[in-house]
């Protein structure tokens, strides 16, 4: 008996008394156990009532974060007092949106909703998902009904703000149906680049990057842009003090996301279509092109021309006879292929059967013979921020609230490319004059930075000296960055730095602003050492042309199909052959027929002007000599 008591209290201890009723239940035998478990393991009936309840979905919430600045609106209230029904309307992108309930969160979540569907294409069966506000307000509330503006839609400097939630969460939040893939991993250029492929509704949206989160990253927001008109862009939430406009939706900067997308994937593409063949010269650290819509189509956009470089032209190679490309950054050659480009739609102009192909119409009412078809517009796209102004602060600051750089005094400062070199200095640290023969026994050639002379294209154009004779100025719509796009600097270099000092130009010349954006799949940082070389391809070249940038010639000492020269041969064959033309004769040379076309020369100097009125140094000018040539008969 002592032993089967002993037994018995090695079985069941005392001290594992609270191991036998773990769970609510006791431990006394399998059956007992399995019978007992449903009894205790279910929840109560009324806790499980209690969540079957259906709850409103909190669309308003969502809708807030997708566009900002709503206002809810009670249209009416009928019915019995113990029962009314109320009708909420809602303005989205200058749609109102209806929706009704027996209170006014009901009515106002139902409008919400109605609008969401209006712009969101969810998949059969998705549901609307709620998102967190931010602040933890209650945007279902009635007292929040009377504040007429939500104050989700706080903005910061009265711009819409990025969505508090990162877009790939984001994402799932609002479409059921997501499918990620990687799909290809490019190692071109010693840069590992992951590519990523979001599915949703049967569409495919890409993203690339440099590890598959950034890829997903960029997918997602892709899709965002597409699907939903959402950016991440970083024009979205500007700098703090950053001049942007605001007055009106007209005067924003931002292009949408998905236009710069398309520019973006549209001159690479053309860009890796050209190479094709000659892949020895695909080595590049900055890659530029032009791309030219109608009607802001881009289901139907041509690239223009795609160049790649980084490099001028050394000093013992500048040309007596316009034969040398003095400048072989990227968005330069980019720019002289559009003027290219230019001239061969004028030259339709010449021939009565092929005039109706030509981008120019006659100008009837303008002291301009031609001018550009309307709807007709230009988008530059850079691979990372141009030299200069808008470049060198941009990557010390990603904090937006705090300026930090010890340079700040620099800013807006006008700077110079160095010859045969990298990198830019302030023109305040240069000697001034250049001149032909210091250059030649050795003094450093300048050439103004790539801000410097795209803020000039936003004074005088981008159709050149020669053109404005015959055509009325013609500005860049937008400009399109890889990467590097800090709104400020961008802002203050292509425009804002001489938007309140430059006066006087005359008509119709103007100070243009483009349109910025960001392109949502960012390209990498390339440390690898710049070529000597960069090529330029133009829409209806045959093959690209590869050029030397030391010696501003082609790789077989040709001279290169973009020069002063080759210009000012195709400009006089348009002063002789184009119709409407009143004085044919070109009989000066190169720098004194620019000098000739007043108004272009006027919109200069008085661009030169406002930056000495700004204290942002003097334009620094190539010796007079380089443009002492005549046209070859």
């Amino acid at each position: 008996m002592l032993n089967s008591a002993n037994n018995n209290s090695l079985q069941h201890p005392v001290a594992n008394s609270s191991e036998n009723t773990m769970n609510g239940y006791n431990r006394k035998s399998p059956q007992k156990r399995r019978y007992e478990m449903p009894k205790y393991a279910v929840p109560p009936k009324k806790k499980t009532c209690k969540e079957r309840i259906p709850q409103p979905k909190n669309t308003v919430a969502m809708l807030n974060e997708l566009r900002n600045g709503l206002i809810y609106k009670l249209e009416s209230q009928t019915g019995p007092v113990h029962a009314p029904l109320f009708t909420i309307s809602v303005e989205v992108d200058g749609q109102k949106y209806m929706g009704q309930g027996r209170s006014k969160k009901v009515a106002r979540i139902e409008a919400a909703a109605t609008a969401l569907r209006s712009f969101i294409q969810f998949k059969d069966g998705a549901v609307l998902s709620p998102l967190k506000p931010s602040g933890n307000l209650d945007f279902t509330s009635d007292e929040h009904l009377e504040n007429d503006v939500s104050k989700s839609a706080i903005t910061v400097d009265g711009q819409k703000k990025v969505p508090d939630k990162g877009p790939v969460m984001l994402l799932y939040e609002l479409f059921n149906d997501v499918n990620f893939e990687c799909i290809n991993i490019d190692s071109a250029q010693n840069n590992c680049r992951f590519k990523m492929t979001v599915t949703i509704n049967e569409k495919k949206f890409d993203g690339t990057g440099p590890s598959k989160k950034l890829a997903k990253n960029a997918a997602a927001k892709a899709a965002l842009a597409s699907l939903c008109n959402i950016s991440y862009s970083p024009m979205v939430v500007p700098q703090k003090n950053v001049p942007l406009p605001i007055d009106d939706k007209s005067s924003s900067m931002e292009l949408p996301q998905i236009h710069a997308d398309a520019i973006g994937r549209l001159v690479l593409e053309k860009f890796m279509e050209v190479i094709k063949g000659q892949e020895a010269y695909s080595r590049r650290k900055v890659l530029a092109g032009i791309v030219m819509t109608e009607n802001m189509n881009f289901f139907e956009a041509k690239v223009i021309s795609v160049s790649t470089g980084t490099k001028c032209v050394s000093g013992e190679h500048i040309s007596v006879n316009g034969a040398v490309l003095n400048d072989s950054h990227a968005e330069i050659v980019s720019r002289r292929c559009l003027l290219k480009f230019l001239y061969a739609q004028l030259d339709l102009q010449c021939n009565q059967a092929t005039a109706y192909q030509s981008i120019f119409v006659r100008n009837t009412d303008g002291q301009y013979p031609y001018k550009l078809k309307s709807g007709v517009h230009f988008h530059l796209y850079i691979n990372t921020a141009p030299c200069g102004d808008a470049r060198i602060f941009s990557p010390h600051e990603n904090d937006t609230g705090v300026d930090k750089h010890p340079n700040r005094k620099a800013r807006g400062q006008l700077r110079t490319k160095i010859e045969s070199g990298e990198g830019t200095i302030p023109v305040k640290s240069s000697d001034g004059i250049q001149t032909w023969d210091g250059v030649l026994q050795g003094q450093r050639l300048l050439t103004m930075s790539c801000s410097d002379k795209i803020a000039r294209w936003n004074i005088v154009g981008i159709q050149g000296s020669l053109l404005s004779s015959i055509i009325e100025p013609v500005y860049l719509h937008s400009i399109v960055l890889g990467s590097l796009l800090h709104p400020e600097h961008m802002y203050r270099a292509v425009c804002g730095r001489i938007e309140k000092s430059i006066q006087g130009l005359p008509p119709p010349y103007h100070l243009n602003k483009p349109r910025l954006a960001l392109v949502t799949s960012a390209e990498p940082r390339n440390q690898a050492k710049a070529p000597n070389f960069g090529i330029n391809w133009t829409i209806g070249d045959v093959e690209l042309e590869v050029v030397n940038s030391l010696t501003g010639r082609t790789i077989g000492g040709q001279v290169s199909r973009i020069t002063k020269q080759a210009f000012f041969d195709k400009y006089g064959f348009l002063m002789k052959n184009l119709p409407g033309i009143l004085n044919r004769s070109v009989t000066t040379d190169y720098g004194q027929t620019k000098a000739n076309v007043k108004d272009y020369q006027t919109a200069k100097l008085e661009l030169f002007s406002a930056f000495k009125r700004e204290d942002l140094g003097s334009w620094l000018k190539k010796p007079i000599e380089q443009d002492e040539f005549v046209l070859i008969e």
